[in-house]
């Protein structure tokens, strides 16, 4: 795989209050958080299965499962993608931090006391996932998996998404890059809900530019930014304010469209776009000047990001092929009939497991290029439930078992 990480160091800052591991992470909300998510078409390898199945299906044996920052918005929607995929929990182990310790939430493995985390209590575990700041990864994740009698670790953040030798992984896309590995990077939100729609394509066609917009909810800056959209749009309405207050995001967000995410670096793009770039080249193992370029703009909606995309390929396209390679694409449901008013949206994508494509056609500006839209619940699809289906992926390539087993 090319990438050259020395060209991709990232600050590893990031919205701690997204995954909880916060002072004022509150035990109670998590309990609170039950939402339904639809369940996803059941026709795919076994690995990557986006239905629940019985855990005999993906291991013969169960697993010492532990989260860090559990009370988050990441972290309450991985145990939520553990409960409803049946994976195979011998035991889940919540850690926090001293004003969560001692407390208890329910869960469908039975009512878990919070513990204080310490790294040899995460190292007693089979897998952490780790759904906290880029920081905290930088100083335990590497602790809690080192040696063979280690813990395998997800980290959710952007601490290692760059460095040579730890796999950033889309398990749809490079799940074997798992295989004898301990550390495993999340990709970005963005990247991974845009690949799942571009991945089929390049395998058909041999992607060779693209150019993508992104539509960013406010949930991306965790619950703050919600909070702020949501009270700004409350004091505008209510005749309180003529411009919302922004503390969050760089300018007030409701009734306004920002393109601004994350700072901005000598080239002129975002860090959040330059994301979008790195991560590509190294989950789909292009070269490491593939060209890439990406407009991120936060939107005011809660949650589920979109993507206008313009990927133009070596080989001539057929729109027919193209969607016949979506629709059998794992994680995928295309959503493209205009003429009954169906394409992807934030309203329907969020709490659903698969992202939604569509406004599929041949670009009229470029030659051998296709141009769509998807959208994706960035929680979901570009954070939790791609930490467990690597985890699933692990099981299924033995990169991840009990450690009696091991």
């Amino acid at each position: 795989m090319k990438f050259n990480s020395a060209a991709a160091l990232l600050a590893v800052g990031s919205l701690a209050n997204t995954y909880g591991f916060t002072p004022s992470s509150s035990v109670s909300s998590f309990t609170s958080h039950r939402q339904s998510l639809a369940r996803p078409s059941a026709r795919l390898p076994a690995h990557i299965q986006h239905t629940s199945r019985s855990a005999t299906t993906l291991s013969m044996s169960t697993l010492k499962v532990g989260i860090v920052g559990a009370t988050g918005a990441v972290g309450k929607e991985i145990v939520g993608c553990l409960e409803k995929r049946d994976f195979p929990v011998d035991s889940l182990r919540i850690f926090g931090s001293e004003r969560s310790a001692g407390k208890e939430v329910d869960t469908k493995f039975g009512k878990v006391k919070v513990e204080l985390f310490s790294e040899d209590a995460a190292r007693e575990c089979d897998v952490v996932f780790l759904a906290v700041d880029g920081d905290f990864s930088l100083a335990h994740a590497e602790n809690i998996c080192a040696g063979d009698d280690g813990a395998v670790v997800i980290d959710n953040s952007s601490a290692f998404r760059y460095k040579e030798g730890i796999p950033l992984v889309v398990p749809e896309i490079n799940a074997e890059a798992t295989k004898g590995k301990k550390l495993i990077a999340n990709p970005n939100c963005t990247t991974a809900i845009g690949l799942m729609a571009v991945w089929p394509l390049h395998k058909l066609f041999g992607l060779s530019k693209m150019i993508m917009s992104t539509y960013q909810a406010a949930s991306g800056a965790g619950q703050p930014g919600m909070d702020e959209l949501k009270e700004g749009t409350r004091a505008v309405l209510s005749g309180e304010r003529d411009v919302a207050e922004n503390k969050i995001f760089a300018h007030p967000l409701p009734f306004n469209v920002i393109p601004h995410i994350d700072k901005f670096m000598e080239n002129g793009y975002t860090k959040e776009e330059m994301k979008v770039t790195w991560e590509t080249r190294k989950i789909c193992g292009l070269a490491d000047d593939f060209p890439v370029s990406c407009t991120a703009v936060r939107i005011p909606t809660a949650r589920a990001h979109s993507e206008s995309i313009v990927a133009l390929f070596e080989n001539p396209v057929d729109v027919a092929a193209a969607r016949k390679a979506l629709e059998e694409a794992p994680g995928v449901k295309l959503v493209d009939d205009v003429d009954n008013m169906k394409y992807p949206m934030p309203l329907t994508a969020t709490g659903q497991y698969d992202i939604e494509v569509g406004r599929l056609r041949e670009n009229i500006a470029f030659d051998n290029a296709l141009e769509f839209f998807v959208c994706g619940d960035q929680l979901l699809r570009g954070a939790a439930l791609n930490a467990v289906i690597v985890a699933e992926a692990m099981v299924e390539n033995g990169a991840l078992q009990t450690k009696t087993a091991a």
